[in-house]
């Protein structure tokens, strides 16, 4: 798959998620396969007001190559200076726009997965972004619209091709769904068909490295974007790899094997946060991902959270079954899901969609990636 000048195989992106796909995270990843693997996101306004948070948060890797950034703004001036400055000051190699937040905080404010519906205003954004990016390839990621009754993106595609992007990704599903329900795959299917100029990349309930197979044949989209079916599983990349390169192998690992993987994870967040105390508060939130389907027991699982040194850490899991083998249970959804009864939109929002009414600085929310 080519976005712009970068050559990406496996046709795979690791999708940004807010306090997951950090250095450490995207490292582990990468010793796992190849493909293109996102920062968390950034607000466009906090880079131009060099915000010192967001500079941590765009931190690379000596080996990481291409370097890929996600901005989120609703301003195109804000977004045109933002891109510019990480071209300039050559902060990474890619810059991908996120239309696909659907947090009320965010739509509420005409943000996110709302703000296609401002069809003027997103051509506004998208060609700022270029014209900032020069010659760094710009991409965005959106949803299907507001709800059923909204679906803004078929529209959107042709304008991201109009306007330069070097390829689109569609997550599947609408805000309304939020992240419940099953995506859509019919949508990336029709997104293809309308803009066949440029890649389009498919997301939505990938769950597995057939999953990705299947998407791409039963849609014709040109990659895949990898969201929450690699919480606690990162090897799903290495299966990612074997899949396109035409290998039926799979990784089915023992709990052994997760809880080395777990150990290595822990200790990249460490070596990243600067701090061993840190760095497992940090990595908490991952353990009943890892875990999931598995026996362990509910005191094992508190030790492991509690611990807050490495040491500590390496003693908990070299007390698990290490030859307990996968479960079947481990398989499919994981992460947050659930739909909203409606979406949260400024006042008056869907009477218009020509308005060029530039949202306020509180749509700008690091919140999800959507």
């Amino acid at each position: 798959m080519r976005i712009g000048a970068l050559e990406v195989w496996p046709p795979v992106v690791l999708a940004p998620m807010a306090g997951i796909t950090n250095i450490g995270f995207r490292t582990l990843c990468r010793e796992q396969g190849g493909g293109l693997f996102v920062s968390e996101m950034i607000t466009s306004r906090a880079l131009v007001e060099r915000v010192p948070l967001t500079f941590q948060m765009i931190r690379f890797g000596p080996q990481e190559s291409p370097r890929s950034i996600q901005l989120y703004g609703v301003d195109p001036a804000v977004i045109g200076k933002a891109a510019r400055m990480i071209a300039e000051e050559d902060l990474a190699d890619h810059i991908d726009l996120n239309f696909g937040c659907p947090v009320p905080k965010v739509t509420r404010r005409g943000g996110g997965s709302a703000l296609p519906y401002k069809r003027n205003l997103l051509r506004a954004i998208l060609r700022e972004a270029v014209a900032g990016a020069g010659p760094l390839p710009v991409t965005m990621k959106m949803r299907m619209g507001i709800d059923e009754d909204h679906l803004t993106y078929v529209e959107a595609g042709r304008i991201a091709v109009e306007e330069g992007l070097a390829a689109v990704a569609l997550h599947a599903r609408t805000a309304r769904q939020h992240y419940g329900g099953t995506a859509h795959w019919d949508a990336i299917k029709r997104l293809k068909d309308a803009v066949p100029e440029i890649p389009v990349l498919g997301n939505g309930d990938i769950w597995s490295a057939d999953d990705a197979l299947r998407m791409v044949a039963e849609t014709g989209c040109d990659g895949v974007v990898i969201g929450r079916g690699c919480l606690g599983r990162p090897w799903l990349f290495r299966d990612l790899d074997l899949a396109f390169r035409g290998s039926a192998e799979r990784t089915r690992p023992r709990l052994g094997e997760v809880g080395a993987m777990m150990l290595r994870h822990a200790e990249l967040l460490c070596e990243v946060i600067g701090s061993e105390r840190h760095g497992l508060a940090d990595f908490r939130k991952h353990v009943g991902w890892y875990l999931k389907g598995f026996v362990v027991g509910a005191e094992t699982r508190r030790a492991l959270t509690s611990a807050d040194r490495l040491s500590e850490m390496a003693e908990r899991v070299a007390e698990l079954d290490a030859d307990q083998p996968w479960p079947d249970e481990a398989d499919g959804p994981r992460g947050k899901s659930g739909e909203r009864s409606k979406v949260s939109l400024p006042h008056g929002w869907l009477d218009d969609p020509d308005d060029m009414t530039i949202p306020g600085a509180g749509a700008e929310d690091p919140t999800s990636g959507g």
